[in-house]
């Protein structure tokens, strides 16, 4: 696989080869990789910003906090947006200067409200959007909360990659409403929508796959709706998505959470997290 940087060597347009340099948050290496993970907010110092001989920009991947489940037969919480440029097209990743970036870590969102963004230089991933309940819609966010589950009328899932950005970092919510019995709509992954309405539940779009931090591992999937029976529960979206009823999104993936049935709390949406990612050697 291309990591997306080329090593040009001596003399290469009269540069001697300088590498990025960088310190903060937990750090690894993969080969002639160094790579920060990001589980809370915190700073990335550049100490040296390299150049085009050896290496002067770095990839990322910016997740979003996960949106909290709809209760009373509620929605499931939408993922935080997914963005990454990794690897980076045609070797073009993000330039970096010497200073600090602030890394901000969006929080996950409690039973039925938003999560928090996520922020690494230019680069914004949005909350998931929480899950509704009863006939209230499933918010907006990276991706869509599930809509609520209704006895009476259909409840449309949150849009997702609100705010848009191209490649779009996230899915629709699922439908919510009347279904034989009623049930909520699973929330949006990043790579799948949430499943639309059905008498048992539904499931939470699946999350996207990434091997940015020298292992490959899937994040920001949707919570799954809850239906109306309380032995019946569905399952969140790979990558972090809770499953209903209630339960809450795994910390640190941007996964929405589980909606829940009757009185019951939806589940918390999970936290997300930051990679960065450049050749330093």
């Amino acid at each position: 696989m291309s990591f997306g940087y080329q090593v040009l060597g001596f003399g290469s347009g009269g540069l001697t080869p300088a590498f990025v340099a960088a310190s903060g948050g937990t750090e690894t290496t993969s080969g002639n990789f160094k790579i920060h993970e990001f589980q809370s907010t915190s700073t990335l110092t550049v100490s040296d910003a390299g150049n085009a001989a050896g290496s002067n920009s770095v990839n990322y991947l910016v997740i979003g906090g996960g949106g909290g489940g709809g209760p009373q037969v509620g929605g499931g919480g939408g993922a935080g947006g997914f963005r990454q440029n990794y690897p980076a097209a045609g070797g073009a990743g993000l330039a970096v200067t010497a200073q600090q970036y602030t890394v901000t870590v969006g929080g996950g969102g409690g039973a039925s409200q938003a999560g928090n963004d996520a922020v690494f230089s230019t680069i914004t991933s949005a909350h998931g959007g929480y899950g509704g309940y009863l006939a209230q819609d499933g918010d907006p966010g990276g991706s869509g909360g599930g809509g609520g589950g209704s006895t009476n009328q259909d409840a449309p899932g949150g849009t997702g990659n609100t705010p848009t950005v191209t490649p779009s970092q996230g899915n629709d919510g699922g439908t919510g409403g009347p279904g034989g019995p009623d049930s909520g709509g699973g929330g949006g992954g990043a790579s799948q929508a949430g499943q639309n309405k059905t008498p048992n539940g539904t499931d939470g779009g699946n999350g996207s796959p990434s091997e940015i931090s020298g292992t490959d591992v899937t994040t920001a999937g949707g919570g799954g709706g809850a239906g109306y029976n309380t032995s019946i529960g569905s399952v969140g979206g790979t990558g972090g998505g809770g499953a209903a009823p209630s339960t809450a999104g795994t910390p640190n993936t941007g996964g929405g959470g589980g909606g829940a049935i009757n009185a019951q709390t939806g589940g918390v949406g999970g936290s997300g997290v930051v990679w960065i990612r450049y050749l330093y050697q």
